[in-house]
């Protein structure tokens, strides 16, 4: 037995009851010798110190109180007298050390003669008052226990102290030398107790086989479960031909009564071929046995083989039963077939039209001559239905199959309306299937349109099921399903494939219902917050791409977190912007608005690159912060990059920054593409990196290229292969436009459906002619102000700009009196004629003026308000030298501008 239920046996994992009886008593003798042992140990070391105390308070008191103490004591070198004294008693008395104290606690001796002469380690408090005290430490010799005494002189003060001290080690032996008696008779009571065990072990063992008491519990449950579980009938029945078990099985096949074991088989009532068989314990195998109206396969085999008791067990198998199981299971086999292969074939897209004739094609393929969906309108929009039951009105034909169209059945986009007065509507209202087996009687379902109703019968239309398509609690539709070619008609087993048919089928359509709506309000807020197009500015010709990802590929639907901008700056500058948060779906289109929003309102800042950025990275880091506190499921603005370029069309300068986006190409005006060096950043939300800025001078028709990683990233290759591809498209076309750069930059890298979302942005520089800008420095003198008027009216006229004259001095001399008044170092003003007329005041402060309503006793602060009231735009950007700029935009009339 010792292989039984798989699991080996050893001596120190014993499984049987004789090997666990053995381990229990020898741990139990074990712990008696182990606490024995502990207790002798304790009792020794608690004896050792007190015969320790002892030694050390007698030898330590003889000392005192011997003859010539006090003498010695106050004798001129008490060392010198009392040493060999003591050194005697010590050597006599078996201690460690003597020695003789001071009442200042100095040594007068010690078994070292170098410890003379100095202070005594210990209490000698107590005994200075005339008391024993007596110490446990740890010397230098080991734990030794230490007694000091006084010595008392001849009028009964104490004149001196002496310390006895012995080690515990000394007066330890005596207990170690009963360990070996001891431990003696520990193994002997060990060896007997084995001895006794391996006689009751061998005795157990020949009665539980070798099993253990979890291991014949186990057994026997099994045993019983096995009995009352199992679907045959199980009789035993012993020699005497006694019936000794009958499971509930076998009491139900044979009609057995409660209490029966012990009766004799002749007298249990049963049929008379059972009884024989049973009575005659001979073996039969499968022999089918009558038993009222059932037949029962009967297996009977002896008992007594390989040693068992007399008797036999029968096993009793009910062939009926059997019979209509299987039927049964069968049944179940192909109506879980079918639903299987409903649940791959219908609902294959999110599509609302395609799974309804997907639902129609499967069901005329299987169980159905014909079969039609009619869904609301409503479902079909994408909109959330809001009644919860099925309504009778207006519903669309939304999918149709079958053999022939000519059927009088309405037709594709059709409107199909139900009465509630009818069985049909009546049901449907309720939002219950309905069967009618017979359409030949035309039992209400025709009222709502006799004459196609008795055309449908002349069809041979002959049997319907009508199902509502319910999901989440809404009816959304119903699904009709007719037999006319087929003579059966539907049964109550039909019905029943028919309503779990379509209730897959209300999943996929209320999923794809779901998504077009999710899907068009995505699309719908991403397209609203992309741009719709370029503004007006004359610093760059500019065209774009975007690519959102497809459904399917990657993609939720077509929505991503890609994003682009070109937004005008004061000055005639722009600001290129790509950005990519990522993820799909509404709330990256959503994240992605934001930011985009937040870029548009800094730029109004007129900040540089690198302030911008570090303000967008700590509008996304309160973000995360925002809706990690709300416990929003949205997971904050994970993975979020943007690239931030201005351009100066003045000077050609362009100053770009970046967090954690991919590198800007730069295409010169010979055609050459090489990617611009812009300091790496991390992306927004991380926090704690400033960003840095790059500077370069861009030629005319240079083009500047901003992308997102979508772009140059793909399955099929690596991004840095995707990056050379896309410089090496770039380079050796310097003719191109931005329109042509996009296509044939998307036609080499795109070669299939987007994977990803896609934003392109190609900009190309022109620069302001030198004949449109005109500048003068002003010196800080009240009296330059009038100079400056007469230089601007003179350029204007040049620039046949003189209905602006009159406006344009007097934002000049305002803005230039207030440099003079309130700012230092030198002063600048800039004219430029674009698709407005720009003024710009230059100087080295770095206060910005604010906009005020002066009193009417105030004399002053009425200068901004009035440059406010005559300009279109008006406001201040500071400069990297720490000063700022004024600038003033006044509409031009039309035909008045000089675009470059």
């Amino acid at each position: 037995m010792a292989g039984r239920y798989g699991r080996p046996r050893s001596f120190l994992r014993m499984r049987s009851l004789a090997g666990q009886v053995f381990l229990l008593q020898v741990a139990i003798v074990v712990l008696l010798v182990a606490a024995a042992a502990t207790a002798l140990v304790l009792q020794s070391h608690a004896d050792s110190e007190r015969e320790a105390r002892n030694r050390s308070v007698a030898v330590a008191e003889a000392f005192a109180n011997g003859p010539g103490m006090e003498a010695a004591l106050k004798s001129p070198d008490p060392a010198a007298v009392l040493q060999p004294k003591a050194e005697a008693a010590r050597k006599g008395s078996g201690v460690d050390f003597v020695v003789v104290l001071s009442r200042d606690a100095v040594r007068y001796t010690h078994p070292l003669p170098n410890r003379i002469g100095k202070m005594f380690v210990g209490e000698v408090g107590p005994a200075l008052a005339g008391h024993v005290v007596t110490e446990k430490i740890n010397g230098t010799i080991g734990p030794l226990v230490q007694a000091v005494v006084p010595v008392y002189g001849s009028k009964g003060q104490v004149v001196g102290l002496v310390s006895a001290g012995i080690t515990i080690k000394k007066v330890s032996g005596v207990a170690e030398a009963e360990f070996p008696l001891l431990f003696g008779s520990a193994a002997g009571v060990l060896l007997l107790t084995m001895g006794g065990t391996a006689l009751v072990t061998r005795r157990l063992k020949r009665q539980t086989h070798g099993l253990g008491p979890t291991e014949m519990t186990r057994m026997y449950e099994h045993h019983d479960a096995v009995l009352h579980a199992v679907r045959e009938g199980v009789v035993i029945v012993g020699g005497d031909r006694r019936l000794l078990l009958a499971n509930d099985e076998a009491r139900r096949l044979l009609g057995l009564p409660p209490d029966v074991e012990g009766t004799p088989v002749s007298e249990l009532g049963l049929a008379p071929a059972v009884t024989g068989l049973l009575d005659s314990g001979r073996i039969a195998t499968d022999e089918v046995v009558a038993v009222g109206d059932r037949l029962l396969a009967v297996s009977q085999r002896a008992t007594d083989r390989n040693g068992g008791p007399p008797g036999s067990v029968t096993t009793l198998r009910d062939t009926t039963e059997l019979q209509a199981l299987t039927g049964k299971a069968a049944t179940a086999r192909g109506r879980l077939k079918l639903l299987y292969d409903a649940g791959t074939e219908i609902g294959t897209a999110l599509d609302v039209v395609r799974t309804c004739e997907e639902l129609a094609d499967f069901a005329t393929a299987r169980f159905a001559d014909y079969a039609t969906v009619d869904l609301a309108e409503s479902v079909l929009r994408g909109e959330e239905p809001t009644a919860a039951r099925a309504t009778t009105g207006n519903l669309r034909r939304s999918a149709f199959s079958g053999p022939r169209d000519d059927t009088g059945l309405h037709p594709l986009g059709s409107v199909v309306r139900f009465q509630p007065s009818t069985v049909l509507g009546a049901g449907l209202l309720r939002g219950e299937a309905v069967l009618d087996t017979d359409l030949s009687r035309l039992s209400g379902w025709q009222q709502p349109d006799p004459e196609r109703a008795g055309y449908l019968v002349e069809c041979g239309f002959h049997s319907l099921i009508a199902v509502p398509v319910r999901a989440r609690g809404v009816v959304l539709g119903v699904a009709m399903f007719w037999r006319a070619q087929r003579p059966e008609p539907f049964e109550e087993e039909d019905l029943s494939v028919a309503e779990e048919l379509v209730a897959r089928a209300a999943v996929s359509i209320d999923n794809a219902r779901r998504y077009s709506r999710e899907h068009n309000v995505a699309v719908t807020l991403q397209r609203s917050l992309l741009p719709q197009g370029l503004p007006d500015q004359s610093a760059i010709d500019a065209a774009y791409r975007y690519l959102p990802a497809q459904a399917g590929l990657g993609g939720l639907g077509g929505v991503g977190g890609d994003w682009f901008d070109i937004i005008p700056l004061p000055g005639a500058r722009v600001a290129l912007v790509v950005g990519d948060v990522v993820g799909h779906g509404l709330h990256a289109a959503a994240t992605m608005g934001r930011l985009r929003t937040a870029v548009h309102n800094f730029s109004t800042l007129d900040l540089p690159p690198d302030e911008l950025l570090w303000h967008l990275d700590e509008l996304v880091a309160r973000i995360d912060l925002d809706e990690a506190s709300n416990g929003s499921d949205g997971g904050g603005v994970t993975g979020a990059t943007c690239l931030y370029a201005i351009y100066d069309p003045a000077s050609g300068r362009c100053t770009m920054a970046r967090a954690g986006h991919l590198q800007p190409v730069i295409v010169s005006p010979e055609g050459e593409a090489a990617f611009a060096d812009v300091p790496g950043g991390p992306p927004l939300g991380l926090g704690g990196m400033p960003f840095e800025t790059l500077d370069v001078q861009l030629p005319p028709n240079s083009r500047l290229v901003l992308y997102t990683d979508g772009l140059v990233e793909d399955r099929r290759r690596d991004i840095d292969e995707g990056l050379d591809l896309l410089r090496e498209t770039l380079s050796g076309h310097p003719d191109r436009t931005p329109e042509e750069t996009c296509e044939a930059v998307l036609r080499v890298l795109v070669t299939e459906k987007a994977r990803d979302d896609i934003a392109l942005l190609v900009g190309r520089t022109r620069r302001l002619a030198a004949e449109n800008v005109a500048d003068w420095d002003v010196p800080s003198d009240p009296s330059a102000v009038a100079r400056v008027r007469s230089e601007v009216s003179r350029k204007l006229s040049e620039w046949d700009l003189v209905e602006e004259a009159f406006t344009t001095e007097l934002i000049l001399s305002e803005l230039v009196t207030n440099s003079i008044r309130y700012a230092s170092g030198p002063i600048r003003v800039r004219l430029i004629r674009d698709r407005t007329l720009i003024c710009e005041v230059s100087d080295r402060s770095s206060t910005s003026p604010h906009l005020r309503q002066a009193a009417s006793m105030d004399e002053g602060g009425r200068g901004l308000f009035l440059v406010a009231q005559m300009a279109e735009r008006w406001g201040t950007r500071y400069t990297d030298d720490g000063g700022k700029v004024i600038w003033t935009e006044q509409v031009l009339q039309p035909g008045a501008d000089r675009q470059v």
